[in-house]
């Protein structure tokens, strides 16, 4: 996703939050958004080669039953793999992502996976390397294993001199649109992230979540296509806040994912 992530990802949203828009009756999911604990991310992204991307799944496959082990005992609460579908030049191709409620926990898996006889494979050697430390207070999914998964990651740099104290604009726009997605099934998870350890310009956001199948992207899509005909209001309202001109999607194909 090189600097679009993260997820983690990495999906879709060629314009998501100027074209959602301001629910003035969005109270309740204000207050459920700002209840919510805040979870870490780690992103690790991989440009590989072509002719070694059986050998990448195969590694990473390898370390699906710890990572299974670490959410079934609270070390973090998910994670996921994931190979890149619009592909750029010199970009990454596949990564992977897992979640937790603490850096602590973050870090415990980070090192037990750094210190894997993995960590020194020939295909990881041979592919080029980003990584990305996020965090979120504004997250949901459904609880259990997913194999049929599109991840859609969009990046939004802030506009300069922008201003939304406590997020109102962001929870009256975004939040009840993914969390309505949530509910209906059409998606598996969504997160709405800011750096935790900047390696982009602060303030730069990424929401990103994952479709129940490509089914679920379509849903996403007529969504935000009702809302734009609908309740344009939000897009004034967030147009003050981001810069279009710095927005970026990636789209990907999970292979596999696991939500406490």
């Amino acid at each position: 996703m090189r600097k679009q992530w993260l997820l983690a990802g990495s999906v879709v949203i060629v314009s998501v939050l100027a074209l959602t828009g301001l629910k003035s009756g969005s109270v309740a999911a204000q207050s459920a958004a700002a209840e919510k604990a805040t979870v870490y991310t780690y992103v690790a992204e991989w440009a590989v080669p072509r002719a070694m991307w059986a050998e990448y799944q195969k590694q990473e496959d390898g370390e699906l039953e710890a990572m299974k082990k670490a959410v079934a005992d609270g070390t973090i609460v998910g994670f996921g793999e994931f190979a890149v579908l619009n592909h750029q030049e010199g970009a990454p191709t596949h990564g992977s992502w897992f979640s937790a409620t603490s850096m602590a926990n973050l870090m415990k898996v980070l090192e037990a996976r750094r210190n894997a006889p993995a960590a020194t494979s020939p295909v990881l050697a041979a592919s080029k390397h980003w990584d990305y430390i996020l965090s979120s207070t504004d997250h949901n999914g459904h609880s259990g294993t997913f194999t049929n998964g599109y991840l859609r990651v969009a990046r939004w740099p802030a506009k300069a001199g922008a201003s939304d104290p406590d997020e109102k604009v962001l929870k009256a726009t975004m939040v009840p649109i993914l969390e309505k997605l949530l509910a209906d099934g059409a998606i598996h998870s969504y997160t709405i992230d800011r750096e935790n350890v900047h390696s982009e310009d602060p303030g730069t956001m990424f929401v990103v979540f994952v479709a129940n199948g490509a089914e679920g992207l379509d849903k996403f899509n007529a969504a935000i296509t009702d809302l734009q005909k609908n309740n344009p209001t939000g897009l004034a309202a967030y147009g003050t806040l981001i810069d279009s001109h710095g927005h970026r999607d990636t789209l990907a194909r999970v292979s596999t994912m696991t939500n406490k």
